[in-house]
C-alpha cells in the first residue's frame, strides 16, 4: 500500500486528505516512480476544485510532475532500470509515494541537481518548450512578453527565452517580484498594479510592439495583449485565470497579421510529450548540468500539508516552484 492524497470532495484547499491505495503496476511501456518529491502546479488546484478533469485513462489523484527512483518497468521498456533517479511528466498521480508514466515521458535527474529541484523540472519546461519554442517559434533577437513572471511558469519561460537569445519583458504583481524577474534575466519587468503593460511594452519597444507573448491570465488582457503585439506577432495562451470567453478585435488581427494559439499540455498524446522530452534531454539538460539554469524555488511542504501548499499557491505570494515532499 501506499499514502496518496485524494479529494474528498470538490472545493476548496481543505478537501485534500491523506489516504491509502494499492501500489499500481507498469503495464507495457510504462515506469513506475518512487516519488521523493512532486510539482504542485495551478492545475492541481483547478482539478481540486471540480473545474479540470483528468483525461481519460489518467489517474484521478493530482500531480503531474515527480522526482523520484525507478521501482519498477514494464514490459517494452529498455532505457530505465530500477534504481535510475529520474523526474517524469506524469498523466496524474504525483501525490501519491509511487506514480506511473510512459517511459518515454522519463527524464534522468541533471548531474549535480537535488530530487526537490529535479521534481519543479518536468511540467513547467514541457510547457514552456512546447508553447514558446514549438507552437511560437520563438526565435534569438525578438522580444517576448511573460505575463506571471514569477510563476514556476513565468520563470522558466524567462530563463529560456534568454538562454536562447530573446529579449524579455515580464509582468509581476509587486515591485518584489518585478525584482526576482530581473535578477533571473527579464530585461524589463512591469509592475501591472501601478503600470499599464501595453504602454510599457510601447515605450520599451520604441511603438514596435512584442513578437510573442505567453499569457495565463485571458479575459480582458487578450484585447491588450493583441495591441502588445507587433507586426506578424503570436499570441499563446497557456490558462485563461481572468475566464475563456473574449471578444476580440479582428483589425488588430489582421493588420497586424497576428496569430492566436494556445494549448493544454495534459491532452498531448504519447508521441508529442516524447518528443518535448526529447528535444529537453538533448537540448535543455546540458545547460543544467553545467550550471547555467535551474528551477526558480519557493517552498517545500510535506505531502500531509497539500491543502497548506495549495493555500499557498492560491494566495498568489510564492515566486517559482511549490514541491511536496514525499
Amino acid at each position: 500500500m501506499m499514502r496518496v492524497i485524494e479529494i474528498s470532495t470538490a472545493g476548496g484547499p481543505e478537501v485534500l486528505q491523506v489516504s491509502k491505495r494499492a501500489i499500481p503496476k507498469p503495464a507495457h511501456g510504462e515506469v513506475l516512480i518512487q516519488n521523493h518529491y512532486a510539482g504542485v502546479n495551478r492545475p492541481d488546484c483547478l482539478q481540486r476544485a471540480g473545474l479540470y478533469n483528468p483525461p481519460k485513462g489518467a489517474s484521478d489523484l493530482l500531480g503531474l510532475e515527480s522526482a523520484g527512483t525507478v521501482a519498477a518497468v514494464g514490459t517494452g521498456v529498455a532505457n530505465w532500470v530500477v534504481g535510475d533517479a529520474v523526474c517524469a511528466l506524469l498523466p496524474g498521480g504525483g501525490y501519491a509515494d509511487y506514480s506511473l508514466t510512459h517511459a518515454a515521458h522519463v527524464l534522468p535527474v541533471p548531474t549535480g541537481m537535488d530530487m526537490a529541484s529535479a521534481a519543479a523540472l518536468p511540467e513547467t519546461f514541457f510547457t514552456v518548450w512546447f508553447n514558446l519554442f514549438i507552437k511560437a517559434k520563438l526565435q534569438a533577437g525578438e522580444t517576448l512578453l511573460v505575463h506571471g513572471g514569477t510563476s514556476g511558469i513565468g520563470t522558466t519561460a524567462i530563463m529560456l527565452a534568454k538562454l536562447f537569445g530573446a529579449r524579455v519583458i515580464a509582468t509581476a504583481g509587486t515591485d518584489e517580484k518585478c525584482y526576482k524577474c530581473l535578477e533571473i534575466g527579464a530585461d524589463i519587468a512591469v509592475n501591472y498594479r501601478n503600470d499599464d503593460f501595453v504602454q510599457a511594452v510601447a515605450t520599451a519597444t520604441n511603438g514596435r510592439g512584442v513578437d510573442v507573448i505567453l499569457d495565463m491570465v485571458g479575459g480582458e488582457y487578450t484585447g491588450r495583449n493583441l495591441k502588445a503585439l507587433g507586426k506578424g506577432g503570436r499570441l499563446v495562451n497557456i490558462a485563461f485565470l481572468h475566464g475563456p470567453k473574449v471578444t476580440v478585435n479582428l483589425v488588430d488581427v489582421m493588420a497586424k497579421e497576428l496569430t492566436l494559439t494556445g494549448s493544454f499540455l495534459r491532452p498531448q498524446n504519447t508521441l508529442q510529450k516524447a518528443r518535448i522530452a526529447e528535444d529537453l534531454r538533448t537540448k535543455i539538460w546540458p545547460h543544467i548540468e553545467a550550471g547555467r539554469l535551474a528551477p526558480v524555488m519557493d517552498q517545500v511542504f510535506d505531502l500531509s500539508d497539500a491543502s497548506k501548499a495549495h493555500q499557498h499557491m492560491e494566495a498568489g505570494k510564492h515566486i517559482g516552484k511549490i514541491v511536496l515532499k514525499l
